[in-house]
């Protein structure tokens, strides 16, 4: 009897800590504090210069970003800055084309074959 209770303890320790590595809170990008802030041309010239350096030091990290917009898609919630970054933006509404404007986002890659910087979780400052 006692093996079993020691059992089934044990089992519902690791049923716990199975279901909190799987089910953790989600990062929150506009409470955290950015990592880097850069400009459009340096981020994009790190990925060029270096791609796998480059992805170790911005990848999944909180970066501020300027850059110019030169596409809006209010649908879709994305922009692009200076034909080189693409943001998925909690808010569109709110951005103008040709307009420089700084960016708060998570970097979640690059695409070498557009040149293209990803970044979600997009918030104006």
């Amino acid at each position: 009897m006692k093996k079993i209770v020691v059992g089934l303890v044990v089992l519902f320790a690791i049923l716990l800590v199975s279901y909190k590595y799987l089910y953790h809170a989600h990062r929150d990008i506009a409470n955290e504090e950015a990592v880097f802030s850069v400009t459009v041309k340096q981020l994009s010239n790190d990925f060029l210069q270096d791609e796998a350096k480059a992805n170790l030091k911005y990848l999944d990290k909180s970066i501020q970003i300027t850059g110019k917009v030169t596409n809006v898609d209010i649908a879709n919630k994305t922009i692009v800055l200076d034909e080189k970054v693409f943001l998925l933006l909690k808010d569109a509404n709110v951005v103008k084309l040709n307009e420089t404007i700084l960016v708060k986002g998570r970097v979640i890659g690059y695409d070498s074959l557009l040149e293209e910087i990803k970044i979600d979780q997009a918030e104006i400052k």
